[in-house]
């Protein structure tokens, strides 16, 4: 190490597996350990990867919102229709922005060694920009659909598809997070 090479600390050498044991060589079902700057690592390139599959979603959702304003149909909207439109822009808004907000993050906090914060706090963002890019596509599907389908089928459709979003989005992966902690608790008590 050269005087102008800064100091770097040493990475924590414990794995951080929950099921890491010593005496299995350091492997857990044949997977190597995993250290926490590495983990801390991964976490962030999939919450990059999330964050670009989301990015483009809200983007191209959020183009056509902004383009509805400017076709010659939107002057015949309704006062309800209109609400509704500048509710969906607005959500849709907020999505684009709490889906780059993790970019932002990290270029600012960049070099601070502060990655733990940045993956926790682009995390949280990016479940909240998910919350606004569901409610940002329900309004939308609300607007076209008052539009094409007469009476109450239109809230109807919408319910439903909203229903299905929470489903997909946050129930089954809760349903899959506590399938593993039961069986993870399962393991832990046969264990001796």
């Amino acid at each position: 190490m050269t005087l102008a090479e800064p100091s770097v600390e040493r990475v924590e050498q414990t794995p951080t597996c929950p099921g890491h044991r010593e005496s299995d060589g350091g492997t857990n079902g044949g997977e190597p350990p995993e250290y926490a700057r590495q983990r801390v690592n991964r976490r962030w390139n999939e919450i990059l990867q999330e964050t670009r599959v989301a990015q483009t979603g809200v983007q191209i959702l959020f183009g056509f919102l902004l383009s509805v304003a400017f076709t010659p149909l939107f002057r015949e909207l309704g006062t309800f229709d209109r609400v509704i439109y500048v509710v969906t822009v607005v959500l849709g808004a907020s999505a684009t922005g709490s889906l780059i907000a993790p970019v932002s993050i990290h270029r600012f906090l960049s070099g601070q060694r502060m990655k733990d914060e940045v993956v926790e706090a682009a995390g949280r963002l990016m479940i909240a920009g998910m919350v606004l890019l569901a409610l940002t596509i329900g309004c939308t599907l609300l607007l076209i659909l008052r539009l094409v389908v007469p009476g109450v089928l239109a809230e109807v459709l919408v319910g439903a598809v909203m229903l299905w979003f929470a489903f997909c989005w946050y129930v089954l992966p809760m349903r899959l997070r506590r399938r593993a902690a039961a069986r993870r608790n399962g393991e832990v008590e046969v264990q001796p």
